[in-house]
């Protein structure tokens, strides 16, 4: 039975107002559809990556410049198999196609710098860790942060590109804006947001082709690495659908997966042993209570104007 739509839920699937008893087959066609939606997403992205067949390693500039060609297409078509998607089950939507992906502009500014903030107070430990290991003063650091040379020499390093602009904003633009509107529909917003990460950490297995491929350590280890890096990319991208769902942009998310691309995972074991752990733990404990705490009303959809696209219960029928 579908559910009732709520008001201004831009979602309106056939028969969304069927009584109570209708039968749930008619909503399997769909809901079908979005998971081979998502996985069709999930293996041409990941495929696009390996079209080359090039014997270089993945850090190899010329792999890089290669993958950017091919990751930049699949990205930009995949949009197509959300209309496709859209026009074969019926499903119907009162937004257009590029709002429906995040790509809007009211509400921009805050849905660009809410998240971002909200990440970074998760991250207040790390960034008062490398505060302390940094031999630069905090004006030092400003300086060379508006310093167009810097900036130059960044966008001329293709694996700067690569982790800081073109990963963040392919996986993000496929692997949330693309799927969420597919899955939403026909799980509801709470399962979506659990089950889309699920293509998003399963497409990151590929790495270990290339680290058994170059003996990167014993198969074994390389395992254990893949299904840990499965794990935090699996909650992390748990998180950028949270985003993604409550602002109804693009933009929050690709700044967040940029920004924690340059953090890194945080280093727990090296703040333990730290000479100033005193001081250093009480922070990574003050910015996971504030990120919990202001997790919600960092991200309250009434800041970033309309309503997010991918809102309301279940649309599917």
């Amino acid at each position: 039975m579908a559910a009732p739509q709520p008001p201004g839920s831009p979602w309106a699937g056939p028969g969304s107002g069927a009584a109570p008893g209708a039968p749930g087959a008619a909503r399997a066609g769909p809901c079908w559809a979005a998971v081979l939606g998502c996985l069709s997403l999930a293996c041409s992205y990941v495929g696009s990556l390996y079209v080359w067949g090039s014997p270089l390693p993945r850090d190899h500039p010329s792999v890089i410049k290669r993958r950017f060609t091919s990751v930049l297409v699949v990205s930009g078509l995949s949009p197509a198999l959300v209309w496709l998607w859209k026009e074969l089950t019926g499903v119907k939507a009162d937004t257009p196609l590029p709002a429906l992906l995040g790509l809007r502009l009211e509400g921009l500014v805050p849905a660009t710098l809410l998240p971002l903030l909200l990440t970074m107070i998760l991250f207040l430990g790390p960034l008062i860790q490398l505060s302390m290991d940094c031999p630069w003063r905090w004006l030092d650091g400003i300086r060379v942060a508006l310093d167009p040379r810097v900036w130059a020499l960044c966008l001329g390093d293709v694996r700067w590109l690569r982790n800081q602009v073109v990963a963040p904003l392919t996986e993000e633009l496929v692997f949330r804006a693309c799927m969420l509107p597919m899955l939403v529909p026909c799980t509801g917003p709470g399962p979506a947001v659990l089950a889309c990460p699920l293509f998003f950490g399963v497409a990151h297995f590929h790495h270990v082709i290339e680290q058994l491929r170059f003996r990167h350590g014993s198969v074994g280890s390389i395992f254990m690495a893949a299904a840990f890096q499965f794990s935090y990319t699996a909650v992390f991208g748990a998180y950028t659908a949270f985003l993604f769902l409550r602002t109804g942009h693009l933009a929050g998310p690709v700044l967040c997966h940029s920004f924690c691309n340059s953090m890194g995972f945080p280093a727990l074991g090296a703040a333990l042993g730290h000479p100033r752990r005193r001081a250093l733990l009480p922070a990574y404990l003050l910015g996971v209570l504030g990120f919990l705490l202001l997790l919600h009303p960092l991200t309250e959809p009434a800041f970033f104007g309309a309503r997010p696209p991918c809102r309301g219960p279940p649309a599917c029928s």
